[in-house]
């Protein structure tokens, strides 16, 4: 089922998720509608919340290498840490599902080492560099009530002012549906879902 993405001024995207203490039949379908509802709004990775679920879980789509070989098979983290991160960073233009329009520069550190549980429950640790890292840190991000946009440069985010007042407001929709700050829906989900 596709659910509405939740606007980056919407209070739930600035609140620490809950870790998840049992993986349910709820839990399997949140990750199966999260899937759907990413490969809809055409991501690379959703958390919960960005879909009104105050929960510690975020999917990862399939990530090719530039030879076109699958290097990371979609996936559910659930509970995700980051336990280590290189001094090393990288600069890359991110773009957000709950930030419509809006695409930066972010620095981040190029590799991470993250413990999460998968959905059959087993804890693993994982080390993650190149794009997987970059996106794993975004979605944690989310989990932590930050936005990508809060991570730019103090010069950057006065420049991007206007375009953030206009997303909060709802005057910049994306094609799928939103929930907006104030919690009004952009697209009746039902016509969404025959489309």
């Amino acid at each position: 089922m596709i659910l509405p993405i939740y606007n980056a001024f919407h209070p739930i995207l600035k609140t620490k998720t809950k870790e998840i203490e049992n993986i349910d039949d709820n839990i399997l379908k949140l990750v199966s509608d999260m899937f759907e509802t990413m490969n809809f709004a055409e991501g690379i990775g959703l958390a919960a919340n960005q879909v009104g679920v105050s929960l510690s879980l975020l999917i990862v789509g399939d990530i090719y290498n530039e030879k076109d070989v699958l290097i990371h098979p979609r996936k559910a983290y659930i509970n995700p840490v980051i336990l280590a991160s290189s001094e090393e960073e990288e600069e890359f233009n991110e773009g957000c599902l709950s930030v419509p329009e809006l695409r930066e520069n972010v620095v981040r550190p190029s590799e991470i080492e993250v413990r999460y549980i998968d959905i059959d429950g087993k804890e693993h640790t994982l080390e993650a560099g190149g794009l997987l890292a970059r996106v794993l840190q975004h979605e944690i991000d989310h989990l932590n009530g930050i936005l990508f946009f809060e991570r730019v440069s103090p010069i950057r985010r006065t420049l991007i002012q206007n375009k953030l007042k206009k997303i909060k407001k709802g005057l910049i929709v994306p094609d799928y549906p939103m929930v907006l700050a104030d919690g009004t829906l952009t697209k009746d989900l039902e016509k969404v879902a025959n489309s």
